[in-house]
């Protein structure tokens, strides 16, 4: 069974659920595997469109075709390889992410995703999910097949994790969950 990682953290932007990794490949490395919509659709998900228009369609890829359906995702800020912020608000709830890469002393990449808390009921799902697609991520920079990183080895198995930080959410962030 996969270890939760994720932690809750306070940004400007707001109460974020924060997820760490380290990379053994270089930052451009990494940015291309989060940003090329061909390398991101081995792990994730793919977008079409063009950026400069401040906005990109986004279709996730990873859980199966039924959930195929591309997603506006407007871009706050880009800067690559360093930064990239996304906002969207679709039917099935508003996303406000931040990726972040510094290359470590040693040379290799830590990530950090900042995913902004919109939504306190929805973190119970969203922490195991950003696992699994971060473990899909890291499998492939390591050459394997992200198909082996199996969903059902995290949820529900993650969800008491998440459901803690989900209570002990600052009470501003937590006044709608009961």
């Amino acid at each position: 069974m996969p270890i939760p990682t994720g932690f809750h953290r306070v940004r400007p932007e707001g109460s974020a659920l924060v997820f760490t990794r380290t990379f053994k490949d270089s930052m451009t490395e990494v940015w291309a595997s989060v940003t090329d919509p061909e390398r991101s659709a081995h792990w994730f998900g793919f977008w079409t469109g063009d950026p400069a228009d401040g906005f990109v369609m986004f279709t996730m890829n990873a859980e199966g075709e039924e959930n195929a359906t591309p997603l506006r995702y407007d871009l706050k800020r880009c800067e690559p390889p360093r930064v990239l912020h996304v906002t969207s608000d679709t039917d099935f709830g508003s996303w406000n992410l931040i990726v972040e890469l510094e290359k470590s002393a040693t040379g290799d990449t830590h990530f950090t995703l900042n995913h902004i808390i919109t939504d306190p009921e929805s973190v119970p799902s969203i922490g195991p999910g950003w696992e699994y697609y971060l473990d899909r991520l890291s499998t492939y920079l390591r050459g394997r097949n992200p198909d082996d990183v199996l969903w059902d080895d995290y949820y529900p198995a993650l969800e008491r994790h998440y459901v803690a930080i989900q209570q002990s959410l600052p009470r501003e962030d937590a006044s709608s969950v009961q």
